[in-house]
């Protein structure tokens, strides 16, 4: 399954539209139970007999495959919180519940984290639209330059050598490998980048002014 952020250290991560999910296999693991005997337990409750609805399992158990060891192809299942929920509803004692607790708390984080990034997103069009506004006939690379100084005043380093510093492949977006702060404080600067393209035409005033306002708000907190 495609990731959008990638798998935390409990298996929990954002597939590509947008969902919090958990691999079966880690559940296996910090449950301390047989891949095999979750794979069954997952069976049972989306078995056509279960009493769950064939929407709630396609929305909530989505089937994958991982290479094991020895290069085996196997089963694995991607799931939601609500789905991990009525998968381990049945799993009982002290070890349980603390786990439990543990994956409801990373699921909120989770979903967080995918707001933080679809508001982030969502502020690209804004972007580009007051890009155009500056230009007759715009050119690619007046949307990249906006977008290398927004990461550099953040990163210290545009995106593509945040990949190459990173082992991040060519072309693949940047924002699920950054902080909550970093993100922060893009999408803080992209806003206020937004009224600066009409307001200040020339590129370095532009920068000068939203290093002046990072500074600020570092200061402030």
């Amino acid at each position: 399954m495609k990731e959008l952020i990638p798998k935390d250290e409990y298996g929990i991560f954002a597939d590509a539209h947008d969902t919090a999910r958990a691999d079966s296999l880690f559940v296996a693991d910090f449950f301390e139970k047989r891949h095999d005997h979750v794979l069954r337990d997952i069976a049972k409750i989306t078995a056509p007999k279960s009493g769950l609805s064939e929407e709630f399992v396609k929305g909530n158990f989505a089937a994958d495959k991982y290479h094991d060891a020895t290069g085996r192809k196997l089963p694995c299942y991607q799931m939601t919180r609500d789905g991990f929920t009525m998968l381990v509803m049945g799993y009982t004692g002290t070890k349980a519940m603390k786990f439990k607790e543990l994956y409801i708390k990373r699921f909120n984080e989770m979903n967080k984290f995918i707001k933080t990034l679809v508001s982030a997103r969502q502020e690209f069009p804004l972007l580009t639209a007051n890009i155009k506004l500056l230009h007759d006939t715009p050119k690619p690379y007046h949307f990249s330059n906006e977008c290398d100084m927004l990461n550099r005043i953040v990163l210290d380093m545009t995106a593509k050598q945040f990949r190459l510093a990173n082992g991040i492949e060519k072309g693949k977006s940047i924002r699920p490998y950054l902080s909550k702060e970093q993100i922060d404080m893009l999408e803080t600067l992209q806003k206020v980048d937004v009224g600066l393209l009409v307001a200040f035409p020339n590129y370095e005033d532009r920068k000068r002014h939203l290093e002046w306002y990072k500074t600020k708000l570092e200061e402030d907190k």
